[in-house]
């Protein structure tokens, strides 16, 4: 019968090891401590894992990058802000800050989106007000920026599209589906019903197509 060494087994002495420190390192919540088998620093963040809530002063870096990519409104901002971890009262001051320094304005933003959607996406009126309102601008900005397109500009860029749209419609297309699918498409770029018809009558009239459409009223 053998006797048994007093002598640790090294190998079963690390295994062990190991299985501490990885348990300790995975599962606590507490002060990191060399004991825990981990040897990087500890985090200096004190929000949750995964955010980047913290100062002003790096709320306002962040706004910053974004503003960087292209032209924001505040609630987009905030919006960002909070899905990062920042607190709202951090958030409301970087913020402000910024407004204070012309860098978010949501009057000029408001010129901007509608500028830009309109004269490159061809988007109606209807469609850009809807646009504003989910990015959080206030109602008096949007009937602004709104206001700086005429319903000649919206008329304009309309026809600009219907004609576009012919060139592609099959040339044996029946008249009652091609009509349908002018006026729709206008009206899912935001265009009124009647300036969508208006627009589609004129159009047909001018490849000599005789047209019986009505001006719905809005």
């Amino acid at each position: 019968m053998g006797t048994r060494s007093n002598t640790s087994d090294p190998q079963r002495a690390r295994s062990t090891g190991s299985r501490r420190g990885r348990r300790v390192g995975r599962g606590s919540t507490g002060p990191w401590t060399a004991d825990s088998g981990n040897s990087a620093s500890p985090p200096s963040n004190p929000v949750a894992a995964g955010s980047e809530g913290g100062t002003v002063e790096q709320a306002k870096e962040v706004c910053l990058r974004l503003l960087a990519v292209r032209a924001r409104s505040r609630a987009e901002l905030a919006r960002r802000l909070a899905a990062r971890g920042y607190a709202p009262e951090v958030s409301e001051r970087a913020l402000d800050r910024l407004t204070e320094v012309g860098l978010v304005d949501d009057a000029a933003f408001a010129e901007q989106w509608v500028h830009s959607r309109h004269t490159f996406s061809g988007k109606g009126k209807q469609a850009l007000a809807q646009e504003l309102r989910r990015k959080g601008v206030a109602q008096s900005d949007a009937v602004s920026a709104l206001a700086g397109i005429t319903a000649d500009d919206e008329e304009s860029r309309a026809a600009d599209l219907v004609r576009r749209k012919m060139r592609s419609l099959p040339r044996d297309l029946d008249h009652d589906k091609a009509v349908r699918r002018l006026v729709g498409m206008l009206a899912r770029r935001g265009y009124s019903q009647s300036t969508a018809y208006r627009v589609v009558k004129a159009a047909l009239a001018d490849q000599g197509v005789e047209s019986d459409l009505i001006d719905p009223i809005d």
